[in-house]
Formats: C-alpha cells, structure tokens, sequence
C-alpha cells in the first residue's frame, strides 16, 4: 500500500506540473486579448495547423474504413471472383427455359448481349463522363459538395458513378448512426477505384446492369426486359430502353405498371439526356418521344408459365438434393440463390399441347357438369363435404393453431372480402366470403395428365391440374382408385401363370360371403354365357375379371403390380380385380409402359443434367437406362396388347377413332370407380404412353349417372385431344401414322377364338325308335367333343410353351427377351 499511495502520487505530481506549465506557455492564447492581438501571419498559422489536424484526422478515418475498422471490406482478389445472387433455371429437353427458383428475379447476361441504347441511356442519364474517371469523378463530389450541402439544392444530383452505385449493389450500405454516410460513402469509392483496377469500362458496365433493382424483386437489364415488354435485353428499342434506365429514379415512383404517366415524362427526360448529349439527333428524340408508353407486361410468378405443377414437385425433389451437395468452399448448394441450370425431359412443344388438351376438355367438361346438377349443389345433402373442405383449407388450419374458437374462425369465414376468382371464363374480382369461396371451388372438376416414352421412361409431359394459381394439389402425383385400369394387369397376372388366352371364363354373378356377401356387378347388368380374355378386356366384365383374378391368385395379381411399380398397400379381396386399390397416375403410366416395352419395369425419369453457374456438371443421367428387371415375359405384353387394342377399336375406348379420327396404332383402358368419382384413360402408341384422369377435389363431387362421369367421357376425351394435337403439329406428325407391329403367327392362333360363348342349351330328349335323328346327335355331339378335346390340346400346348419360355428366363437369370417373340 505504501508503494502504490508513492507511485500514484509521483505520477499525480508529474501531471500537475505539466499542466501548470502548459498553462505558463499557453494559457494567454485562452484570453480574448490573445486572440485581438492576432496579426495576419498569425492567423495564417493557426488555419493552416487546423487544416493539417482535419486533414490528419480525415486521412487517419480513411485509413479505418480501409482496414475494416467500419466493417469488412473486399479485396480486388475477391472482387474478381464477385457473384451475386442468381435463381436457378429450369429447361426442357428441347432448350426452352420454363421456369425459374430464385429470391431475386435476376439473370445475368454479357455486355455484348445487351442493347447499345440501354447503354447510351444509361450513360446519358447516370454518369456522362463514365469514360473519363476512375472509379470516382471529382467534379461531381464538388458540385455535390457546393449545391447539395452549402446551397441546398436536391437537383443537383447524388454524385456518384457508376462504379460506386455498383458497389452499393454488391455490397449493400451500414447503418453506422451519424457516422453511416460518410463511411458508406468512402468505403464505395474505395470500392469503385478497385473495381476500375481490375474490369473494363465494359465489364463495369455489365456488372451494373445486371445488378441494379428494376423495381418489385426484379434485378438486371434481362429480367426486366422480359416483365415489361416481354422481350430479351439485346432487343430493346430506344424507347423501351428508356423507360427501364429511367426506372433507376425511383423503382417504384417510375413503375411503368403502376404510373404508367410518370413512366412516359420520366423516359422522355431520359431521351432528352440522350439527345443532349450526341446520342440521338434532335429529329430522332422529338419522333421518340411522341410515341404512346406500350408495355408487354409479362408478370411471372411461380404460379404461371408452362408445367407449373412439374415445376413445385421438381423444386421439393432438388431442394433435398442441393442440400447434400458442397460447392468449392464446402458449403451447400442454395436453389435458389447459386444459379443452377436445371435439364429435364419434358418437350416444351408436348407440354404446351397437354396443357392446351386439358383446359379445352375440362372446360367443356365444367359445363356439362354444371349442367348436370342445375341450381342444386353437387353436396347437396352431404353438409359434411362443406364442412371437411372448410376444415381442409390452409385459413382454417392456420386460424385453429392460433387458438382461435370455433365460433371466431366461423365468422372470420363468413366476413366479406375482395378476392380473385378462378373462373374458366378468366379471373374475376369479387367480393365474397371465404365460405362462398369454398361453395365456388368445390364446383369444380380436377384433371391430372401425363405423357412418357416407354423404352426411356423420359416424362414429355405433366399436368397436375387446371389452374396452378388456385389448384395446388397435384393430380400426377394424387393417389385415387384406379378403377378397370387396374384389370390390364390382372389379365397380365393369368397370362404368366400360363392361362390361355382363350380359356372362358363365366359371366354368372356371384356372391362372395367371405367378404360380407360382395358381389361384383357389371356395368350394363347383363349376366350369363362366358367370355375370353379378349372379349372380356375389350368390354370391360367386372364378373370376368373377378374370376380372372381369383384363378390367377390373389398374391400373384399383387406381386404384379408392385413389381410393375405400384406402391402402396394392395387389399387381397376380389374387388382388387376392379380397381378398388388407390395409386397415382404417374405409378399407373409407367405399370402400362412395361406391358407397351415387352415387359421390363420402367422409372419414370424427368431429370437429365445439372451444372453450375460456372458450367461444372454437378448430376449427369442422360446416358443412364431406366429399365429395371424384366417383370413380365416378352410373349404375355406381345398378347395382351392386342386386347387392349380391341378396347379401343370395339369397346369402351372406340371414341378415339370415332370422335378423334385417331389413325395411329393404340392399346389403352378406361376406368370408372364407384359412384363415378374418378375417370380414368391410360393408353399407349408404338412412341408413347399417356394417361389422364378425371374427378372432384372430394371424391363424393361427382356426376350421378355413368355414361357422363365414366372415364370414357371425362379423362379419354383429354387423352384424344391432346394426341389429336400432336397429329396436326409437323414436328410430331410421325405419331399419326406409327403402327404396332403384328402379332406373329404362332402368337396369334392363340386369341383365334369367339370373344363370348352364350349359354349351353340342353339338348332335347331323343326319341328311340327314330334312328336318323339320333345320328344325327351322335354326329353333333362326336364334332363338340373333338371341337372340345381340340380346345385342351391347344391350352395344354400354350401351357407347355409358356413353361418353356420361364424356364429359359429363370436360366438367363431373368434374361431380356424381345418383345413380339418368345425369349
């Protein structure tokens, strides 16, 4: 303690003597007297020390925010390998650009690329001298300085360049308090001397213009070409150059959308700079500015533009793949921000035609349905339908998390608002309650359709419902009973299990007791004589295919269709043979395009290649195959195709040559589940597999009656168009003529058979004493036994050759036979 009081008090003293003597040297230059006794020298003096103290103080601030003392600061190392945020873009196998994932609305493009009046303009407009600095233009800060600061004029300007407004897009301002614009003002003319260091004057010029905001969350010259007038930014005209560099201003006070005459003053003071500085002649401004604002405004939204369904179910698929890869600094992939390019193998041109063959049918298809019920709610009677839809919506969900009461979300549903409404006439403002909005939507019938190639497994097309904007849910990927389109594979099923194909089965109805006394029925209620497959398949015999299916086996039938890719759980009762089981239609199309490739089971592949934004391939699938095991034998898809083919030349799917003048080769089947709920088409062409389904967000939303809400009406018709489409485009006018190859002879003798056998009629008594006529029977019942014993001679054949044909395969190792010949 002695010590420190010692220390202390040294130091004390030694602080007041240096203060007295400061005060014994200077202290007259505190009194007024001093200062009045000042010649000019000496105020000479005293400026030119505070000068070099503020000079001191202002270099030794510029020394901090250089270092990062007010933050961190790029280096040009870094600012060469600058990148700002860019959406990844997704194309389709024949290049077309068909959306886009991204934060800001933002694509990059060279300078070359860009329309030489955009770049006059901009010159013009933001910095006429851009040419003459290097990175900073002094005469701009003294004008700001003078007029600005000391007289006050907000005309006078900002005083930046461009390199420093590209700087403060890059790297956005700090709030630093008081201290926030001189260091943000600093630290962008450090920034543009060092981009000026390290780009062309043409690459600055490039970099701003795909940097700077364009109003709303659209960023560069492209973007915004594209949403105002719906073009790229190598052709803009002078006019509509303007309008977008004069945008610059105020993105929003200058929006071309929303003030439209502030737009057009603002882009004829844009060619007025032009003009005044040699860009345009007097004659060329005076013309350009005469001429009206037209904007061919192209609003993009997540919502809009071709396969917006495919899109959000490939978005949710990549999102999990970015997440798992790593980028050179190890970090994951953002989807939305690292400028992915995204190849599928959808065909633009399909797509667009699917999409139009969905919207043209389902259309129609809504007036015949609201026709149908009239002025009487298809829930009528049903209040729970109202009710689950109510309870189903995304407000409900979100009300009841908040605690809301019963009591508050209903009136919170029964308030009248303003909302867009989905109408196929066009979107209609209203004003409604959510409670209306519900009763609206729940009229409407959905569609789902998709189109594949069978050998490749390559998605051409996908359509998951009418209107992306209000129908979210994706009707591809939606599981709903499959109805008779199931039963192709229930007749696949016998076939391998070495059943003929002319082997009859009974049209009698019976009844089931070890399942609650079910009995299938048939359609058009007739009953009694017998079918083969053929007949059966082509008419569509619930009876038939029940005891198909039975005498197949149950388990077989379900193996089947899991080994053809139908997931899900599978009930072992006889109605599985009538399509009681639900599947999706993308599982259902591709189970059909191994009965149209010989058999082997095909993954759906929609997704080629990715890169990144520097070209580095990152996913490559192109060249991968996308058969999987041979899952059926090359002879049964070679005879079940002609049965599916006779279902659409003779039975429930001869619209397509009737009402669509179809010429091609096609095998398909419809489908119709109870009570008409859903309506379903899956068929196949010697080049493609597509399927279509048809029915209400709730399954109890359905025509009354069959022959309007059967498959055959609702989902063929959208499979009819859109191939019809296809026949009338040049690009595709080869799916016109495409046949299927012919069933070789051997193969063919086995459907050589009456499709249906009426009821045996007894015979009447013979009479003994009559000797011709009972030849006569001999004779009649000697030719039915040999007809007969001929019948099982040649089932017993097909038997063999088929036992032949699995042991050979169970030899190769399920080896891959060709279709349309036995392996």
């Amino acid at each position: 303690m002695p010590f420190f009081n010692s220390y202390f008090g040294s130091f004390s003293d030694w602080i007041n003597s240096r203060r007295k003597r400061w005060i014994a040297r200077h202290g007259q230059k505190l009194s007024l007297t001093y200062w009045r006794s000042l010649d000019r020298k000496g105020w000479l003096r005293i400026l030119s020390k505070f000068m070099l103290v503020i000079l001191l103080l202002l270099f030794l601030f510029y020394l901090a925010v250089y270092f990062g003392v007010f933050g961190w600061l790029p280096t040009k190392r870094q600012l060469k390998a600058v990148q700002n945020n860019m959406p990844s873009e997704v194309y389709t196998a024949d290049s077309v650009l068909i959306g886009r994932y991204f934060i800001q609305d933002r694509t990059n493009v060279a300078y070359d690329k860009i329309a030489e009046p955009a770049i006059k303009a901009l010159i013009a407009t933001e910095d006429v001298r851009f040419y003459e600095h290097d990175g900073v233009d002094y005469r701009s800060l003294a004008r700001v300085l003078i007029k600005s600061l000391l007289l006050q004029e907000e005309s006078s300007g900002g005083g930046s360049t461009l390199s420093q407004q590209l700087a403060k897009n890059l790297f956005p301002r700090k709030s630093l308090g008081y201290l926030s614009m001189p260091v943000n003002k600093l630290r962008e003319a450090i920034l543009a001397r060092r981009f000026e260091a390290i780009y062309t004057k043409e690459e600055i010029l490039g970099l701003y213009l795909n940097t700077v905001p364009m109003g709303g969350n659209v960023y560069g010259i492209e973007s915004a070409a594209r949403r105002f007038f719906n073009t790229s930014a190598d052709s803009l005209k002078t006019e509509e150059a303007a309008v977008l560099i004069g945008l610059l201003k105020g993105t929003t006070y200058y929006h071309p959308k929303l003030y439209p005459d502030r737009s057009l003053q603002r882009r004829n003071v844009v060619l007025a700079q032009m003009a005044k500085y040699g860009y345009l002649t007097p004659a060329q401004k005076d013309s350009l500015q005469k001429l009206p604002l037209k904007l061919r405004y192209n609003p993009y939204s997540h919502h809009s533009g071709l396969a917006a369904y495919f899109r959000e179910h490939l978005r949710e698929e990549l999102g999990h793949w970015a997440a798992q890869q790593k980028d050179a600094e190890g970090e994951p992939y953002n989807l939305y921000t690292d400028g992915l390019k995204i190849y599928t193998t959808i065909d633009s041109r399909m797509q667009r035609h699917a999409e139009l063959a969905l919207r043209q049918r389902m259309k129609a298809l809504q007036i015949d349905f609201d026709k149908h019920w009239a002025k009487k709610a298809p829930w009528s009677g049903q209040p729970d339908i109202l009710k689950a839809a109510k309870e189903r919506s995304l407000r409900y969900r979100r009300h009841k998390a908040a605690g809301l009461s019963e009591d508050e979300i209903t009136e919170i549903f029964n308030t009248p608002r303003k909302m867009q409404v989905f109408r196929w006439r066009g979107e209609v403002t209203r004003t409604m309650s959510p409670m209306d909005s519900l009763r609206h939507y729940l009229r409407y019938l959905n569609a789902g359709f998709v189109a594949m190639e069978p050998n490749s497994g390559y998605v051409r097309a996908w359509v998951g419902g009418i209107s992306h904007n209000y129908f979210q849910y994706d009707h591809v990927r939606s599981r709903r009973q499959v109805g008779s389109t199931f039963k192709p594979l229930v007749y696949a099923t016998a076939l391998e299990k070495g059943i003929a194909p002319c082997s009859y089965f009974s049209n009698d109805r019976r009844v089931f007791p070890e399942y609650e006394n079910w009995s299938p029925r048939n359609a058009d209620e007739q009953y009694g004589g017998s079918y083969s497959m053929l007949g059966a398949l082509t008419h569509s015999i619930n009876t038939v295919s029940v005891n198909v299916a039975l005498q197949a086996g149950l388990p077989s039938v379900i193996q089947t269709a899991h080994s053809l890719g139908i997931s899900g759980e599978l009930p072992s009762t006889p109605s599985l043979a009538l399509g009681t089981a639900d599947a999706s239609l993308l599982e259902m199309v591709a189970a059909y395009a191994a009965l149209a490739n010989g058999g082997y089971q095909i993954k759906p592949r929609y997704l080629l290649r990715i890169t990144n934004r520097q070209g580095t391939v990152l996913l490559d699938q192109t060249n991968s195959n996308g058969q999987g095991q041979h899952v059926l034998s090359s002879q049964t898809t070679a005879l079940l195709r002609p049965m599916l083919e006779n279902v659409v030349n003779e039975g429930t799917g001869r619209r397509l040559r009737r009402d669509f003048g179809l010429g091609m080769g096609i095998a398909g089947k419809t489908g119709t589940t109870q009570s008409h709920a859903d309506g379903w088409f899956i068929g196949f062409t010697p080049d493609l597999v597509a399927g279509s389904w048809v029915g209400g967000e709730d399954r109890r939303i359905r025509f009354r009656d069959l022959e309007q809400g059967g498959g055959a009406n609702t989902a063929l018709p959208i499979w009819g168009t859109f191939f019809q489409r296809l026949s009338q485009d040049r690009a595709f006018r080869r799916y016109a003529y495409s046949q299927f190859a012919p069933l070789p002879p051997h193969l063919q003798s086995y459907l050589n058979c009456p499709p249906y056998q009426g009821p045996v009629v007894e015979a009447p008594p013979v009479v003994e004493e009559d000797k011709g006529i009972e030849r006569f029977f001999k004779r009649l019942f000697k030719g039915k036994k040999d007809k007969k014993n001929k019948e099982k001679d040649r089932e017993k054949d097909w038997q063999k050759k088929l036992e032949k044909e699995l042991e050979k395969r169970r030899e190769k190792g399920n080896g891959r036979g060709r279709w349309g010949r036995e392996d």
